[in-house]
């Protein structure tokens, strides 16, 4: 497979874990912080990693970056998390090249999410883009390619109905409160956490159960304020944790802490609970479900319950594919233009100095030499011979990286600088590469 990026020492790679293959624990073991995140991209920017970007979701931790092997990669991975390169290599997958930029595409479009079509996985996108920027640690393919899979997962959201209905892990577990706890609205329900899931399954509670006993603690107590601002919810201070579970018959655990905030020794009960644990990684202990009365459920159960939503979310999956490779066709068109089009200047400017050469010894041979015509003649047929090497690199039918190295060794190019932004290849040509 040809070395889509443009470093000719690195090759671009997409690794990581996910639901398919690694389970909930697993994917806590790897999960990162926004702390863990900015240490991650330190290291990346003092090991000289050219570009890189780093997402860690409920269901997911991937890395796509440019490397000379994996295992820089898988470093920087394990080093920031509790994860094991064992660990990795029994859960983990790598991609390179074509099949990097595919998966890249596919987490994009919500093809690849636990819940499908959900495009909460954008946002994150574009903020780990964001912070990959800031620490210098984005190339041009890179953001390129960042910037491809964005306007993809636009175009699908506005022309399929891939991400139409209620489907998402918060809704799942509303959906499964609802199925499985009788006479909700008049249960007591207590939300741990105000992140984005936990901000979600509030909402969906409110909407789908008419609730009016929901309570909502977070250690930040003004961000649980916040969301009280918005819906009829009740806030408790983060002491009261211990007194609002025994009271509770439905908890909804979604903190972002990286050890477990409820265990057996906060659940002195004095009636049946229901647990759900939509955190990554767990944050509720698995002792709790030792008590009777204690019904545990994690978000991997959830993803696996069939929907009709779901269902019809399916019969749009073609539809996103045609518009992935509709784009992906775009930016792969314009990677072979950035990488041919640095041996096609150098060519030409070789052909410009035979030329030139060439013409000189004529002069001084010619008394009526004419230098403007013969400026002329030289000029169109080198861009003639330029043309018609570009014209073959640009059929798909031929190895790129084969037939520049060819050129180059032919034509004794040697070194040459890589193509650079608003180079004046893109003025010879009218091609825009930016």
């Amino acid at each position: 497979m040809e070395n889509l990026n443009l470093s000719k020492n690195t090759t671009f790679y997409a690794l990581g874990l996910s639901y398919k293959k690694a389970d909930a624990l697993i994917r806590g073991k790897f999960s990162l912080d926004p702390k863990g995140q900015s240490d991650l991209l330190a290291q990346a920017k003092a090991e000289d990693i050219d570009s890189l970007i780093v997402i860690s979701t409920c269901n997911r931790t991937e890395i796509y970056g440019s490397a000379s092997h994996p295992y820089e990669l898988i470093k920087l991975l394990c080093s920031n998390t509790k994860g094991s390169v064992e660990e990795f290599q029994q859960a983990g997958y790598i991609y390179k090249n074509k099949d990097a930029v595919n998966h890249f595409f596919r987490v994009g479009a919500g093809l690849d999410s636990q819940i499908l079509g959900d495009f909460e996985i954008i946002s994150q996108i574009k903020t780990s883009l964001s912070n990959s920027k800031s620490h210098g640690l984005v190339n041009t393919f890179l953001d390129r390619l960042a910037n491809a899979v964005i306007q993809a997962s636009k175009k699908i959201k506005t022309d399929t109905g891939i991400s139409s209905g209620a489907a998402s892990v918060s809704f799942s577990a509303v959906r499964y409160i609802i199925e499985n706890v009788q006479q909700i609205g008049s249960k007591k329900i207590l939300l741990l956490g105000t992140g984005d899931i936990g901000r979600n399954t509030c909402e969906n509670l409110i909407k789908h159960t008419k609730n009016g006993h929901v309570t909502v603690i977070n250690r930040t107590k003004s961000k649980a304020q916040a969301l009280a601002g918005k819906l009829n919810v009740i806030v408790r201070d983060y002491n009261d944790l211990q007194h609002e579970l025994q009271q509770s018959d439905v908890v909804v655990v979604a903190t972002g802490a990286d050890h477990p905030t409820v265990c057996s020794e906060l659940l002195n009960l004095i009636k049946p609970l229901l647990i759900l644990d939509l955190s990554i990684p767990r944050n509720v202990n698995p002792d709790v479900e030792k008590l009777p009365g204690v019904r545990l459920i994690h978000m991997d159960y959830l993803s696996q319950m069939k929907d009709e939503t779901l269902e019809k979310r399916k019969q749009h999956i073609p539809a996103a594919e045609a518009i992935i490779e509709e784009v992906k066709l775009e930016f792969n068109t314009w990677v072979q233009t950035r990488k041919y089009a640095p041996a096609i200047h150098a060519l030409k400017s070789k052909l410009n100095d035979i030329a030139a050469g060439e013409l000189a010894f004529q002069k001084k041979k010619s008394i009526n030499f004419d230098q403007a015509q013969a400026d002329e003649i030289s000029s169109r047929i080198i861009n003639k011979i330029t043309s018609h090497f570009a014209g073959h690199l640009k059929n798909e039918d031929c190895s790129i990286d084969e037939s520049i190295k060819f050129i180059e060794k032919v034509f004794q190019l040697g070194e040459y600088e890589p193509l650079k932004k608003h180079s004046p290849i893109e003025e010879k040509y009218k091609i825009n590469l930016s």
